[in-house]
């Protein structure tokens, strides 16, 4: 298993799990919509989130939740470009959020660090576009269908093996045209085409992806699924997600991407002072 994740200025050290603090500069984000929509909110989230302890920023300007409908190319470049140009100097690797190849090649000039698609480069000249930077992380994310309709007719039978072998099958392209996996993380894509059961599943199971010798990510926060178990509206999941995020980090994931960075970040902090203090106690006990 890779212990660190290369991108284009940075190597992630992988060996302790990584924050990744979501921006959604939209305005129908489903969770935050219209909070940071602005160039200026969002830079005060990014700043905010800097200062909570994410170990990445990920700035996106489509919303991908289940039902709505594309972003022209130029309205989203016209939101992101100008956060993108003031969070790649905050001294942290900034993810850009897009499946369009011309708003990777311009965030990646720009000085992006990686580029995290809902499609798994799956879009005419994306591919190509991320072997043209050889050091760009990219984050592999499997999604059933596409998120206009995803949910209306969701994935059938076992998720675990299907997502396996279309993250493996995308990765295997990649190395192929000489991308190093270093560069490569999954995502399993939680709530992206999949059943409530299946992304529970996804997690209860997630040693499965882990064969696969990639990074892991894992985005649980504030999915429809956290609300199906709790009965919770999208505004109420901090507790759900922090819990979701910290059983991910439990079974193996590398990074998690998620709203509620201070709250994680503290969570994290609990579970690594116990397992420090039974690494400890076990050396102790067998000098």
């Amino acid at each position: 298993m890779q212990l660190h994740w290369q991108t284009s200025r940075y190597v992630i050290d992988l060996s302790r799990p990584r924050v990744m603090g979501i921006v959604n500069v939209t305005p129908d984000s489903f969770s935050d919509g219209g909070r940071y929509a602005s160039t200026r909110s969002a830079l005060a989230h990014c700043e905010k989130l800097l200062v909570e302890g994410a170990h990445i920023l990920d700035i996106g300007g489509e919303s991908s939740r289940p039902g709505t409908p594309p972003v022209p190319l130029d309205e989203e470049l016209a939101r992101v470009l100008p956060v993108l140009r003031d969070a790649v100097t905050l001294g942290i690797p900034v993810s850009i959020d897009t499946y369009k190849p011309e708003v990777m090649r311009q965030a990646l000039d720009i000085g992006a660090d990686i580029i995290n698609d809902i499609w798994a480069l799956r879009q005419p000249g994306a591919r190509e576009t991320v072997v043209s930077h050889p050091q760009c992380g990219i984050c592999l994310m499997h999604m059933h269908g596409e998120p206009q309709t995803m949910q209306r007719s969701p994935m059938e039978g076992d998720a675990v093996p299907q997502v396996f072998a279309f993250l493996q099958e995308a990765s295997k392209g990649l190395r192929e045209m000489g991308v190093d996996p270093a560069r490569i993380a999954w995502d399993p894509g939680i709530g992206f085409g999949k059943t409530v059961e299946q992304n529970f599943a996804l997690l209860a199971r997630q040693h499965e992806l882990l064969a696969g010798g990639y990074a892991l990510l894992a985005g649980w926060s504030r999915k429809s699924s956290l609300g199906n178990v709790t009965g919770l509206p999208v505004n109420e999941r901090q507790a759900p997600s922090v819990a979701a995020a910290l059983l991910a980090v439990e079974r193996g994931a590398h990074i998690v991407r998620v709203h509620d960075v201070k709250e994680t970040i503290a969570a994290l902090k609990v579970r690594h002072a116990m397992h420090s203090m039974a690494h400890n106690q076990s050396r102790e006990s067998n000098p």
